[in-house]
Parts: C-alpha cells; sequence; structure tokens
C-alpha cells in the first residue's frame, strides 16, 4: 500500500510538471530545478525505513548528484551553435550523466 501511495506522489508531480511546460516552461523548469522530488523522497524513505543512518547516506549521495547531474544539459546548451538535433542532446546528455554517475560513485567511496 505504501508503495501504491509514493507511486501516486511522485506520477503527481511529473505529470503537473510535464503539463506546466506546455504552459509556462520557464515556471516548470524552475519547479523542475526544486529539491521537491528530494524532499519528498528523503522523508518517505525515513518514514519507511526509521534509519536516520541510512538517510544520511541517502541525502549526501543527492548533494553530490545534483551538481554532477546537470552535465546532462550541456548538449542542449551548445545545441543552437553547433546546430545539434533533439536526439544528439539527449543521447549526448546521457552519456555524460553515465560519466557524472560514474564520478558520483567515486565521490561517494571518499565521503
Amino acid at each position: 500500500m505504501f508503495s501504491i501511495v509514493k507511486i501516486f506522489i511522485a506520477a503527481g508531480i511529473i505529470s503537473f510538471v510535464s503539463w506546466l511546460a506546455g504552459k509556462r516552461p520557464e515556471l516548470a523548469g524552475f519547479l523542475t530545478a526544486l529539491p521537491l522530488v528530494s524532499i519528498l523522497a528523503i522523508g518517505l524513505a525515513f518514514w519507511q525505513h526509521q534509519d536516520m543512518a541510512q538517510t544520511t547516506t541517502y541525502a549526501k549521495s543527492i548533494f553530490v548528484a545534483i551538481p554532477l547531474s546537470v552535465v546532462f544539459f550541456i548538449p542542449f546548451l551548445i545545441a543552437p551553435k553547433f546546430n545539434l538535433g533533439f536526439y544528439t542532446c539527449f543521447v549526448g546528455g546521457l552519456i555524460l550523466l553515465a560519466i557524472g554517475y560514474l564520478l558520483h560513485q567515486k565521490i561517494m567511496q571518499v565521503i
């Protein structure tokens, strides 16, 4: 039952922001950048597991991942200058994101 509640919360947020992107893309982008999902996920994870050490590690992982995850957007930022299409940007962003994940794993081993 708890998993179903989490699914509906996440789906509701994603659905709302993706709908809003068609109406007000700047606001949708700002809302997407907010740590709303992180806040909800941390709260729900603690509520479900009641483990502060695990929750702290989870929060640290998010903190480290945030700056690394923005590399996904680099191809979109340079797209106009290099005349890149959507799929090139999307796949390039995913490749950069995979590299960011590998860096995340290394950093998490240190902290």
